[in-house]
């Protein structure tokens, strides 16, 4: 909702009531998120005149962060809990507008990687992201696009995920970001925006790969499945010769048409493996909520791939026909 606020700036000679002309895209009124969040405003003319500067802060600080021009695309500090977030337009003759919004902070997930774990961070900037229809979704096509984007970010670029579907189809983008084969513990950490609407979203999947010292490849499989509402994660029923891969359901629940639209969410994930290739899945955090799976199920796969670190972003479609906009930021995965 706009509502309407005069405030002091050093540089104005005068303020002057007008009603609120700055329109804040993310976070939305509401949003639960966790610190840095991202900010992403413009302004129009406040009072009918040019807008010089754009500022923010929160609750009744006296603080204002300020931002030159008419746009704003930061990644913004918080306590926790529940607070009002003002974000300032100031026009050239001395006019105010603002816009409000609430927004919930919570605590950062728990999870965190030991100190000699090795990681590789900004996966999401990557230059060698591909794409594929996954035809294992049915019979339906998809088709992909993806590049690097300054808006909405919370590091200066995400990796924007724009797909389009036809009889709930998924679309699958996947790089590699490098070799081990000896690690067996790892920690998944990246953000998510999903842009509204998001009712043609049936699963988000976040998947990693690794081929291992005998030469199989592992899959660590996650997905949060709109259709039984669970977080679900990947077995090999049959062996890794034969194999046949399945999702199974956990108790954990899930469903990327709940998340809210036009903001950030903090997903992190840890499993880890033994020297045959299975998989323990321990415990999924969205947005510092922490839900665990723990089980302990057969993922090795006889490939026949060379040593390689690979991981997997999945979208699928929901019905007939639609497309969905998701994007990625700050992809980490940690190894030891």
């Amino acid at each position: 909702m706009k509502s309407l606020r005069i405030l002091p700036l050093a540089l104005l000679v005068s303020a002057v009531p007008a009603f609120a002309d700055v329109t804040i895209s993310s976070p939305a009124n509401g949003a639960n998120l966790v610190s840095p969040f991202s900010l992403t405003a413009v302004a129009t003319p406040c009072s009918s005149q040019p807008v010089g500067a754009m500022g923010y802060s929160l609750d009744d600080s006296p603080n204002t962060t300020i931002v030159s021009g008419t746009v704003i695309n930061a990644a913004v500090n918080s306590p926790n809990g529940t607070h009002t977030l003002h974000v300032k337009s100031w026009g050239n003759m001395g006019a105010s507008c603002v816009t409000d919004v609430r927004i919930v902070v919570a605590a950062s997930p728990a999870a965190s990687a030991p100190g000699q774990a090795k990681v590789v961070n900004n996966i999401h900037k990557l230059a060698s992201w591909q794409s594929v229809n996954d035809v294992a979704t049915g019979n339906g096509v998809s088709t992909g696009v993806t590049s690097l984007v300054s808006s909405p970010t919370t590091s200066g670029q995400a990796r924007k995920f724009a797909t389009s579907y036809s009889n709930s189809a998924g679309h699958r983008y996947y790089t590699t970001f490098g070799t081990d084969t000896t690690a067996r513990n790892f920690l998944y950490d990246t953000w998510v925006y999903v842009a509204g609407p998001s009712s043609d979203i049936a699963n988000l999947e976040f998947d990693m790969n690794q081929v291992i010292e005998n030469g199989d490849t592992v899959i660590y499989g996650v997905q949060c499945d709109g259709y039984t509402n669970t977080w679900d994660y990947t077995v090999n029923l049959g062996s890794p010769k034969n194999p046949y891969d399945q999702w199974l359901h956990s108790s954990a629940h899930c469903n990327p048409r709940e998340w809210s639209i036009n903001t950030w969410h903090h997903v992190q994930m840890s499993y880890s493996r033994d020297e045959d290739g299975n998989v323990t899945y321990q415990s999924v955090w969205l947005d510092g909520v922490q839900s665990n799976i723990y089980e302990t199920v057969p993922s090795a796969f006889t490939l026949r791939w060379g040593p390689v670190l690979l991981t997997n972003f999945q979208v699928d479609g929901l019905g007939g026909y639609g497309s969905a906009t998701v994007y990625l930021d700050k992809l980490t995965v940690y190894r030891w």
